[in-house]
């Protein structure tokens, strides 16, 4: 695939520009768009680099089944791909003051493997100095998801919290954001991920190959990334009036993936002193705001699995869906 590094004069002129567009599954092809038009309260931004999530493995693979009620059930509604973005602001709407044109920046809106993308302004906030564009690009989603994991479950400093996945995307930033906040943090991972998980700030790791985090010891929260024990396993794990916050669960089911999990986990739930919270992320102004100050601090860095060219996004898109990533998985898109 040979793709331009930049907009053509001739492209800029006609308001033309290059976008990863969807229009079969498995097979995101790179199109020609028009340029987006920005209102009032919106930023265009110049994307330099792309981070992937497991929905957009979802919604360009139709798998599960019941990802095509969202992005079309015989095939894609041809959506542009992506949600997590870095790059530089190319112009700002009428009432926007709190970025300006040529600032760097990150944030999450759908759409977003594409040369240019229209973004209210509260979707982006400055990238720290300290962070590449390739970093900021793995911070909007999985952290934000983090953040709002954690602060769903009323983690306090000096409680015990458990982050079962601590070697995923959004399991790397949870451990950092937890002790961050002054939690006695155990991360459950595989045996090749014990010394990445330590390094980001565990107090103790479990390798699941080899004990099982539902014997012993008894956690204030449990933040569970990756799903798969029963309701009464997880109270085994909490002290009583114990908060888990179910953050995702893997695909196991073909047609309707996750939620059969996630479905049991509730019901089960709705009895006992244990609280089970379940929530959906959303974006917000001030969460990347606070993100943003522990990036710059140090308190927080993105760990970075991979990170691809972007005549490799397939391969990436399937990496990221096979589910055994460290850290997160980044594609370099229209770099300057």
């Amino acid at each position: 695939m040979t793709v331009p590094a930049v907009l053509s004069d001739r492209d800029m002129r006609a308001g033309r520009m290059k976008a990863f567009v969807c229009r079969q599954y498995g097979a995101p092809e790179l199109a020609d768009l028009p340029m987006p038009e920005i209102t009032d309260g919106e930023v265009l931004v110049r994307v330099h680099a792309g981070g992937l999530n497991i929905l957009d493995w979802y919604l360009t693979s139709g798998k599960p089944h019941l990802a095509r009620l969202m992005a079309g059930v015989l095939k894609p509604r041809g959506h542009v791909v992506g949600t997590d973005f870095s790059g530089r602001v190319a112009a700002v709407g009428t009432s926007v003051t709190s970025v300006a044109a040529g600032d760097a920046v990150f944030g999450a809106r759908r759409g977003s493997f594409a040369e240019y993308i229209a973004v209210p302004a509260a979707r982006v906030t400055r990238k720290p100095g300290n962070l590449t564009f390739e970093e900021a690009a793995a911070v909007p989603m999985a952290a934000l998801t983090a953040l709002q994991g954690i602060q769903n479950g009323l983690l306090r400093a000096g409680e015990r919290v458990l982050i079962n996945g601590a070697s995923g995307g959004i399991g790397t930033f949870a451990v950092q954001i937890a002790k961050a906040l002054g939690a006695h943090v155990t991360g459950v991972c595989s045996t090749r991920n014990v010394d990445l998980v330590r390094s980001i700030g565990a107090d103790h790791v479990i390798d699941y190959t080899r004990e099982d985090f539902a014997h012993d010891q008894r956690y204030d929260v449990i933040v569970d990334i990756v799903g798969g024990r029963s309701w009464s396993e997880y109270c085994r794990a909490l002290n009583p009036g114990g908060r888990f916050v179910m953050v995702g669960a893997k695909a196991t089911h073909a047609w309707i993936g996750p939620l059969g999990h996630v479905a049991a986990v509730w019901l089960a739930s709705r009895f006992g002193d244990r609280k089970a919270v379940f929530y959906v992320t959303k974006s917000s102004a001030d969460d990347l705001t606070t993100l943003s100050r522990m990036l710059e601090s140090g308190q927080v860095r993105p760990v970075i699995d991979r990170c691809h060219g972007i005549t490799e996004l397939q391969a990436a898109l399937e990496y990221v869906g096979a589910g055994h990533t460290r850290g997160k998985v980044v594609v370099t898109l229209f770099p300057d």
